[in-house]
């Protein structure tokens, strides 16, 4: 049992029985602020991948058929599905800091590629930075308001 569910404040988990149902073994609900789409931008990219998989089912013919079904997503999403936000790594391999190998491997096989064909390229290529810190709304990249003229 997980000890937070994050979620938008679609009706059907802001509903009585779903709230009942995460209240009951102790799950705290953590709910985006109203009309703020993008409030957690990692949950909402999670939640437009599942709805566009390719096997997503059109619905879940049980409970089990739900968790088998999300279960087998998890897996996929974590462990195979390459992030563009974290410089086409999975979250595992980010995670268990697999990353930095990962990446210096890549950067040898695209400087081979370039070594033999750089005609191929408009310039050298390099992999993706992977990002040391993340940010729901980085301040570095928040632009200031244009100040009045006294």
């Amino acid at each position: 049992i997980p000890e937070t569910v994050h979620a938008d404040r679609g009706t059907s988990m802001t509903s009585k029985k779903v709230s009942q149902l995460l209240i009951d073994p102790g799950v705290t609900r953590s709910h985006s602020r109203p009309r703020v789409s993008n409030d957690n931008p990692y949950s909402e990219s999670q939640f437009k991948t599942t709805k566009y998989v390719a096997d997503y089912p059109e619905r879940f013919d049980s409970l089990a058929h739900a968790r088998e079904w999300f279960d087998a997503f998890t897996a996929y999403y974590n462990h195979e599905h390459r992030h563009s936000g974290i410089g086409f790594h999975t979250p595992a391999s980010v995670h268990f800091g697999t990353a930095d190998e990962i990446r210096y491997q890549r950067a040898v096989t695209l400087a081979e590629a370039y070594a033999q064909h750089p005609e191929r390229f408009g310039r050298r290529p390099r992999p993706p930075e992977i990002p040391q810190t993340a940010w729901i709304n980085d301040p570095a990249k928040r632009r200031e308001p244009a100040r009045q003229a006294s």
